[in-house]
């Protein structure tokens, strides 16, 4: 199942990810293969930080994890779909979705705020 993907040179793969239930798209991230590994062992959704340089469960800090429902790969093998139970929200700024901002005459904000991220990570949000 991992070497049927396309890893990147950098051992990664992007990550799509949209909830079960709104279907909402939430957040795009990447994994390489101990992440996918990680996730299919346990059924949450676990990543790697291409930033920090190191693997992170969704909602190690916050509590919001994803539940992992299904897993879907691309027709090139190089993106993967992931169908998840979000617990709370997805985005660390506070909102639902990663992408709560359209464009309308510049960026405006169309998603609302679901948790106050400074209660929940402090000046890090």
């Amino acid at each position: 199942m991992v070497d049927d993907i396309k890893w990147d040179e950098r051992g990664l793969v992007p990550v799509v990810v949209q909830d079960t239930k709104s279907k909402d798209v939430l957040m795009v991230a990447y994994m390489n293969k101990e992440a996918f590994e990680l996730t299919l062992q346990t059924g949450k959704a676990h990543y790697y930080s291409r930033s920090r340089k190191k693997l992170w469960l969704k909602g190690e800090t916050s509590g919001h994890t994803q539940e992992v429902k299904s897993l879907y790969l691309d027709c090139d093998n190089d993106t993967l779909l992931i169908m998840v139970d979000q617990k709370v929200a997805a985005c660390h700024t506070g909102f639902w979705s990663c992408f709560y901002r359209a464009w309308k005459d510049g960026w405006q904000i169309v998603g609302k705020k679901v948790f106050d991220d400074r209660e929940v990570y402090g000046d890090k949000g």
